[in-house]
């Protein structure tokens, strides 16, 4: 279960700026309820015009400078880039341009296994190699001891990136980075190809439109998978890159675009979710340089290459898998672990380069912080996911003594750590974590509440305005508060359901994916409140409004007391001290065991918060609920699945003595004392 928000415009500000532009109202309300609410904020994310002189970032003129010397004097050329999408992408600009300049370059670009960034090996090859300069890309800002081997080998450097820098800075021609404290320009969100597609400008003295012709396509599916801003200059190049990347002339895009199945009028979406993937698949599991070499390629070869990259995300996805599998039963397994306020599990042989994503899946399940731990070869390495409110890198810090080395920022990170540390590791989490008296959940939120007139293909068309969507300016999200479902239908082999709703004077079809009917928290003839996005259905050239659900829930939930009665109930397994009021809440008497016992039975099997949902929650709150599964599990009556939170009933011989419970009389006990 996860927390809502919904945002409330400002009604009369939103017609205000409609009635003086050519936004419709539904978009125009949501920029309100983000904040935008002036025609000046209004003309600053509309503007969008174009990217700006690249000479302003500081040291570019310096690196653009070093890079011609090179040139003129036939030095050869190395462009060091990173093993995900943004730095293959930033890679392949470069080295293009370059490439077709008559530069005397190659590229480089560390394995996974190597670690982020330059390292000595690769210096000490590059030396070997010929290199006399070289370039970053996407990484470098961080190489203080790596760009001093590189003068000492007698190699110059030029670092081009987007990271935030540290107190010094490496030694190199040039330092180009955005985040720089005495960078003058003015938007500082670029990833690591932007700066790269700047750099390409810089060295044609400044002029955009040949490298923007001929990059701007690569640059906008870096910018996407990197996850930086969508505002300003990269909502530009994205903007602008999608309507390259529909008719691109690479031969490597076009034949991904056609593997993976993008839609003919691309969206940021399709970047992210199609063709990105693919991209860091290589680096994940294979090479990243087969993802430049597609970027690269001629027309005779894109299709191996793009195979390639679709073969590797095929086996990314299926390690996914079974390492999620593997997780949920081991969860399964040791119950007791669901208490603690983070999850951190370790494993053995786990792919580092996938873990990341799973310990993203394990915590959109659990609604907790998650640390994944691999053990491989005498070293653990992990990395973690979390919540807004729960700094994971402050938690690292807590327990800094113990890692070899870590790193990251509010809501995720990775960290070294010797195997034999890992416990004390685990409890010096739970130790930083008690420091706070509730966790934070998992929040969404909508940007306003949707009204039955607001249900239009006009309206919905509308918001394509706001495109494209991503970081910093993601998809409307919209609220439909007390719809009635009218009928649930099936899809795909019971994998999804589709909702036929009444809402006010609308009939309409909502689409959930991922959820069986079973598994959904409504049923027919029940008010539902949903968060949804809108889209634009076409079929048989007819246009109609498509609703994806996000998340559902009986209307009238109160979250509130959901949350707090779950706060409750794991410290109370975790045998915290409780007031004695709390006790007595939470103690179920006979007849609400009776109670809850014939409502489990009226399922095969149901999950605890669509069981929680058949009762008054003022009467039977969470805690109280999930205290008598307890019970029941503990006299053989149900099995309780931790990993799936599924309810089952166990086949019972004659009647079952509830009183015998050494949980409840516990808490009678313990009731009885406090009170």
């Amino acid at each position: 279960m996860k927390k809502w928000t919904i945002a409330r415009p400002d009604e009369n500000t939103a017609k205000d700026i409609a009635s003086r532009c050519d936004i419709d109202i539904l978009a125009v309300s949501v920029l309100v309820s983000r904040g935008l609410d002036d025609m000046d904020s209004f003309a600053d994310f509309f503007r969008g015009g174009g990217l700006e002189d690249p000479f302003v970032i500081k040291d570019m003129q310096k690196a653009a400078d070093a890079i011609n010397e090179a040139l003129d004097e036939q030095v050869k050329i190395c462009i060091y880039g990173d093993y995900d999408c943004d730095g293959v992408t930033s890679t392949a600009i470069l080295y293009d341009y370059l490439l077709n300049i008559g530069a005397d370059v190659m590229y480089y670009i560390p394995e996974r296994s190597d670690g982020y960034g330059l390292n000595m090996d690769a210096v000490h090859f590059l030396k070997n190699e010929g290199v006399g300069l070289i370039v970053t890309v996407d990484n470098g800002i961080s190489a203080i001891d790596e760009a001093q081997e590189i003068y000492s080998l007698g190699m110059k450097l030029v670092v081009t990136d987007h990271h935030q820098p540290g107190e010094v800075l490496p030694v190199a021609e040039a330092v180009v980075d955005p985040h720089r404290e005495d960078c003058p320009s003015a938007f500082k969100h670029l990833a690591g190809c932007g700066v790269a597609l700047k750099l390409c400008a810089a060295l044609d003295d400044g002029n955009y439109d040949m490298v923007c012709e001929q990059y701007l396509d690569i640059c906008a599916l870096g910018t996407v998978a990197d996850v930086v801003s969508l505002t300003g200059e990269n909502r530009y190049i994205v903007r602008e890159g999608l309507k390259r990347f529909d008719d691109t002339d690479n031969f490597g895009l076009r034949a991904l675009k056609a593997a993976a199945g993008c839609r003919e009028k691309s969206k940021a979406s399709d970047l992210a979710f199609l063709i990105a993937p693919r991209i860091n698949a290589s680096g994940r599991f294979g090479s990243p340089i087969t993802a430049v070499r597609t970027l690269l390629c001629e027309e005779q070869d894109a299709e191996v290459y793009a195979g390639m990259l679709v073969n590797l995300n095929t086996k990314r996805k299926e390690t996914e898998a079974d390492i999620s599998r593997e997780i949920f039963e081991f969860i399964g397994q040791h119950p007791e672990m669901l208490f603690d306020r983070v999850l951190v599990v370790s494993g053995k042989g786990w792919s580092h380069g996938v873990i990341g994503i799973v310990a993203a899946r394990i915590m959109d399940f659990y609604g907790k912080p998650v640390i994944l731990i691999s053990e491989e070869g005498g070293e653990a390495r992990g990395s973690a996911r979390s919540i807004k409110g729960f700094n994971i890198f402050k938690c690292f810090q807590a327990a800094d003594d113990l890692l070899v080395k870590y790193g990251g920022h509010e809501c995720a990170g990775g960290l070294t750590i010797l195997p034999e540390n890992i416990d004390e590791f685990r409890r010096r989490v739970q130790e930083y974590a008690a420091g706070f008296d509730v966790m934070p959940a998992i929040t969404l939120t909508a940007d306003k509440l949707l009204l039955p007139e607001d249900i239009t293909v006009s309206h919905v068309k509308g918001l394509s305005a706001l495109e494209p969507f991503g970081e910093g300016n993601p998809q409307p999200v919209f609220a439909m508060l007390g719809a009635v479902v009218t009928n649930i239908v099936p899809l795909s082999q019971g994998k999804h359901s589709r909702l036929s709703i009444s809402y006010g004077n609308v009939n309409t079809q909502a689409l959930i994916f991922g959820t069986p009917p079973g598994r959904l928290n409504v049923k027919k003839g029940s008010r539902v409140d949903m968060l949804v996005n809108l889209d634009i259905n076409e079929y048989n050239g007819k246009e109609s409004v498509s609703i994806k659900v996000i998340d559902h829930r009986p209307s009238g939930f109160n979250q509130n007391a959901y949350f707090s009665a779950k706060d409750c109930y794991e410290k109370y397994r975790r045998k915290e001290p409780l007031p004695a009021n709390f006790i007595r809440k939470i103690t179920p008497s006979r007849d609400e065991l009776v109670l809850v016992y014939k409502t489990v039975s009226l399922y095969k099997a149901v999950t605890a918060d669509r069981l929680y949902f058949c009762f008054d929650a003022s009467r039977i709150n969470y805690c109280k609920l999930m205290i008598c599964i307890d019970i029941f599990s503990e006299l053989g009556l149900c099995e309780y699945s931790a990993g799936s939170r599924v309810v089952r009933l166990l086949p019972v011989n004659g009647r079952a003595d509830l009183e015998s419970s050494q949980i409840l009389k516990e808490l009678r006990q313990h009731r009885t004392t406090r009170g």
